[in-house]
């Protein structure tokens, strides 16, 4: 797989996999690359234990970038398409970070619309993000943007304002190049109907069709994730477990707060499927 993604992105991506300095993985384009290539290895082993298991699956979601993974996942996107459409958009987002440089922070113990009032203390310039988590909320803008916001969401009574290590201000208008540049590269891609649904970051509703994933994916980079909302969403549609796959666990950290009577299970590496078989 690594071999297939290193053809179609022609970046050397095993050694940002293995060997790369940290300082590396700081830049938004090789970090989102790593991230989805190590997403996609993932669910190689983790779709071989659910399908040992026999059991069903009834969506795909993913986080910002992890839209892609989820995409190619149920096979709405071969493979190698992934990759190179995953290589144009961090490519596209690294541009609009360096032109227009911008902030995220998270508002913790927030609502959405707490959140969207901060934002009023600097029409044009900071937005709402993602809707994580009930109590997680991230916004983003320019760095003056963000910090009016922040200081208001202080006084609407936010308990902490957390700034995000990140290279720039994804999911608020400050993307539109990126969306622009990203929407034609998505004109040309091929996409397949799936009978499994992707729920969109968007408006966190079920899609199997082909066509509409172009808009989706390129409104995607100047919309905020509504991450809460999709997991909601997969609750309602009859999920009784979530699988998180890919590096660290913070999805999984986020659907215990969203829908808490529901299985979490996480593959970040092998050694995870070796304990989920020793424990079942």
């Amino acid at each position: 797989m690594v071999a297939e993604a290193e053809e179609a992105c022609g970046l050397p991506l095993a050694r940002l996999l293995l060997d790369a300095e940290p300082e590396e993985l700081t830049r938004t384009r090789e970090a989102q690359l790593v991230v989805y290539l190590a997403s996609l290895l993932a669910w190689h082993v983790a779709a071989a234990d659910l399908d040992r298991r026999g059991e069903k699956i009834v969506a795909f979601a993913g986080h910002s970038l992890g839209q892609m993974t989820a995409l190619v996942a149920a096979g709405a996107l071969p493979f190698a398409e992934g990759c190179r459409l995953a290589a144009r958009r961090a490519e596209h987002t690294q541009a609009a970070a360096d032109a227009q440089p911008g902030r995220l922070v998270a508002l913790l113990g927030a609502t959405p619309a707490q959140a969207e009032e901060a934002c009023t203390a600097a029409p044009g310039a900071c937005w709402l993000a993602n809707d994580n988590a009930p109590g997680q909320v991230v916004i983003g803008g320019t760095p003056d943007g963000v910090e009016a916001a922040s200081a208001k969401a202080k006084d609407l009574g936010v308990k902490r304002v957390m700034p995000l290590n990140v290279g720039g201000a994804f999911h608020t208008p400050l993307m539109q190049p990126a969306a622009d540049a990203f929407g034609a590269d998505l004109v040309a891609a091929t996409f397949v109907d799936t009978t499994v649904p992707v729920l969109s970051n968007t408006d966190a509703r079920p899609y199997t069709d082909a066509g509409g994933w172009p808009a989706r994916l390129s409104d995607q980079l100047i919309r905020p994730v509504l991450w809460a909302e999709t997991m909601s969403a997969l609750a309602a549609m009859g999920a009784t477990t979530l699988v998180e796959v890919g590096p660290g666990s913070t999805l999984t950290g986020l659907a215990k707060r969203a829908v808490p009577n529901i299985v979490l299970r996480n593959f970040a590496v092998p050694a995870d499927l070796s304990l989920e078989t020793a424990n079942a």
